[in-house]
């Protein structure tokens, strides 16, 4: 990953994200049917009555009777948030709701945000503490030093639940795992390394304490403040926490401290590292400069001073990216799954070296499709994992669970650690992992992506979003008014767009010279090519991408999709022996379902069906999937007999003879298709398990499967998605929002979806 600019929005686009829909970012969900009279007596009165007195004979059933042993309370008093300040507990509430959906996301971790109007660390700590009954564990989060010390500590002495303050913890874990692949790849030993620490927050303080315990001698660290080397016998500034890194040392600034060292930790403010520093240091410096938002020293300034140097950043945009997601989600996961009383060094310990082992390994097919084919691998700009590889849910979390049974904190140990680490891989859906990995290469390859409806807000807003996400340059088609249409969404520089007016465009001679040489034994005439590139915006935009003038292109907002893809195929073609389709794809908890095709082909024949199989299967990899296709119908296997079913039987059969790596099986209902326990009635079958691709028989009956899912469903549904052509383009729905339009932008532009 290159270093660039850092990912931008605008206030309202941050305000509307939380405000449209559902204020928030949380919902509760009930996970027991509520539909009758007897669910509810189940739930509540007098069913309810029955777990209660198990749960009061043996407290340890609350585990198996409630929520509680995978629920998380998120807990903060708004006196450190982000990089903001003390801003209050209220205003904390955005941020904790932010972290509950990240322990959601990435861990399938409930939780829940409990803001404390307090900064009474004694009233904080007995608040906190009566909630034990209620939760399997507690993060503590956005704490102003040193309070979070003494809360965290007196926390983990009175209850018997894991507490952990992620911003001190989850940062030392993460650089652990960096710094441990640092020290391999220089040829380093841990304990022989001179580490200095700028810093000597929470965050700086932890991660010192994680290093030693890895290995590095206490004697090799030096930690300064604002107020310069930490040593023995300073008085001014100094406390508890402080002085237990003093040192023994004649050296007063940063500036003496860093010559001859061979790490540079950095916790502190941008700036604090200068290249002159740098220079001063041992050879292969490693730096791990985590100020944000902006570092001590940027990468590029570092190797400036020391081209052999190893960097890591708190930045997105450069490599090695030390980001808590990577840590405490698992964390939690694994504590949780053992019923841990308390997450104790060791497991932290563990959690950073599996991190460190799971940077050395391969990258899976379903990352490196993501990253556009092109994986990262070990070495000087790869020693961290990405944060959306799909191996962190089952590695991370089995390590922790094993050291928290090695140390005897474990209440539930786990028997059989490959079944675990087997339900670790399905308790998350792959495709958002890869759909996430779809952003990042998009930030690292940004693109060219024509909006070929620039006229339209939505469009305006997506277009927006592309740019300031650092996903490349939007290509905007539209009128003059343009301009003062972005300056009404809050564009200071409308100008810094990128705008293509037809009517005036300087390309039109090339375009059509290309178009009416494609279209003239087609029956078009010259004016009416000219015509067409003149007033038809997605001719024009697909004109930008076939001449070079763009990689990608989005429209759809406007007209149907039928009539859209008409107008783009006559300047863009399919892929040589492949047939258009498009695909929405059913994104749940953990699974996904891809339907296809759901736009474009309204009677396919056998051939057409064996492609749209073809084409699916390729997007389900893509995407993380073991591609099991099923070929839909009325009918399975005959039954009911049936006067429409030759043309999925002569899919089956071009199959059989094309033999492709991938499962499939027609014709079949749904249900058959679906639903393992029918599925058991038909032994025969060639699938292995349910299918995740359902090749509908006609267009009629998959679009309106795919708009009933959309609309009735509680999953997301996304697309359509185009395959199949020769060029990137995606027709989005006409009611598609500005974050649909982003998202298939970001796949055009990352080439998931051809």
């Amino acid at each position: 990953m290159s270093a660039g600019s850092k990912v931008q929005f605008s206030e309202r686009e941050a305000l509307l994200f939380h405000s449209q829909g559902r204020p928030g970012k949380i919902e509760i969900i009930a996970s027991k049917p509520m539909a009758t009279q007897r669910d509810l007596s189940l739930a509540y009165s007098p069913g309810v009555a029955v777990p209660v007195r198990a749960i009061a004979a043996d407290p340890a059933t609350a585990y198996d009777y409630t929520a509680k042993g995978n629920l998380v309370a998120v807990i903060s008093n708004g006196t450190a948030i982000l990089g903001l300040g003390n801003l209050g507990a209220l205003a904390s509430k955005p941020v904790m709701e932010g972290k509950a959906v990240l322990f959601k996301r990435f861990a399938d971790v409930d939780s829940i945000d409990i803001e404390l109007a307090t900064e009474d660390v004694d009233k904080f700590i007995a608040a906190v503490e009566l909630m034990e009954p209620s939760f399997g564990g507690i993060n503590l989060e956005d704490i102003k030093a040193p309070e979070c010390f003494i809360i965290e500590q007196t926390l983990r002495e009175r209850m018997n639940i894991p507490v952990f303050h992620d911003d001190q913890h989850g940062t030392a874990i993460i650089s652990a795992a960096g710094l441990i692949n640092a020290a391999h790849l220089t040829g380093r030993r841990l304990e022989d390394m001179k580490v200095v620490v700028n810093g000597a927050g929470a965050a700086s303080i932890s991660c010192t304490e994680l290093a030693k315990a890895l290995g590095v001698k206490p004697d090799n660290v030096i930690m300064c403040d604002s107020k310069g080397v930490i040593y023995q016998g300073r008085t001014e500034g100094m406390n508890q926490w402080k002085s237990a890194h003093a040192v023994e040392t004649d050296k007063r600034t940063l500036a003496e401290a860093i010559e001859g060292a061979d790490v540079f930790l950095g916790l502190s403010v941008a700036g604090a590292l200068t290249g002159e520093m740098v220079k001063t240091m041992a050879a292969k410096p490693i730096i791990f400069a985590m100020a944000n938002p902006d570092p001590e020293i940027t990468p590029d300034d570092a190797l400036a001073a020391a081209p052999d140097a190893i960097i890591a950043t708190g930045r997105s945009d450069y490599p090695n990216q030390v980001n808590n997601v990577l840590g405490f989600p698992f964390i939690f996961r694994g504590a949780l799954d053992v019923h841990a009383t308390t997450i104790n060094e060791e497991m932290k310990v563990a959690a950073a070296q599996a991190l460190a082992a799971l940077a050395r390994q391969n990258v899976p097919e379903e990352v490196a499709a993501a990253y556009g084919g092109q994986a990262p691998s070990f070495g000087p700009d790869y020693i961290i994992p990405a944060p959306f590889d799909p191996r962190l849910m089952e590695i991370v979390p089995a390590a922790v669970a094993q050291a928290a049974m090695d140390t005897g904190v474990a209440r539930k140990p786990i028997l059989d650690m490959a079944a675990y680490r087997h339900t670790l891989r399905g308790r998350l859906n792959p495709t958002t992992s890869v759909l996430s990995l779809a952003d990042e290469t998009a930030r690292a390859n940004p693109k060219r992506v024509v909006f070929a409806e620039a006229e339209e807000e939505v469009v305006l807003r997506a277009a927006i979003q592309f740019r300031d996400g650092g996903y490349g340059t939007p290509v905007l088609v539209g009128r003059d008014d343009v301009p003062d249409r972005l300056r009404a969404l809050g564009i200071d520089d409308p100008e810094s767009f990128e705008l293509h007016n037809s009517r005036v465009s300087p390309l039109v001679p090339r375009m059509v010279d290309y178009l009416y040489e494609r279209l003239q034994r087609r029956g078009y005439l010259r004016r009416e090519v000219e015509a067409m590139v003149n007033q038809d915006r997605n001719v024009f935009g697909a004109l930008l991408v076939a001449l070079g003038e763009a990689d990608a292109m989005i429209t759809g907002v406007t007209r149907t999709y039928a009539r859209s893809l008409r107008q783009v195929l006559r300047v863009i073609d399919p892929m040589k022996g492949r047939r258009p389709c498009g695909i929405h794809i059913i994104v749940g908890k953990n699974h996904t379902v891809f339907m296809a095709d759901t736009m474009v082909n309204e009677r396919p024949t056998g051939p057409d069906l064996a492609g749209i199989a073809e084409s699916a299967a390729q997007l389900a990899r893509r995407l993380g999937h073991e591609p099991r296709v099923a070929f839909l119908s009325y009918s399975t296997f005959g039954n009911p007999v049936g006067k429409n079913l030759e043309s999925i039987r002569e899919a089956i059969a071009i199959l059989d003879q094309r033999q492709p790596n991938f499962e499939y099986e027609g014709e079949m209902a749904p249900d058959v298709a679906l639903n393992p326990s029918v599925m058991k009635s038909y032994p025969f079958s060639r699938l292995s398990g349910p299918a995740n691709i359902l090749v509908m028989p006609g267009l009629q009956s998959a679009n309106i499967s795919a708009k009933l899912m959309r609309e009735l469903s509680g999953d997301t549904v996304i697309g359509p998605i185009l395959v199949g052509m020769d060029k990137p383009v995606q027709i989005a729905s006409m009611s598609s929002t500005a974050s649909d339009l982003m998202t298939l932008a970001v796949l055009a532009g990352a080439e998931i979806a051809r």
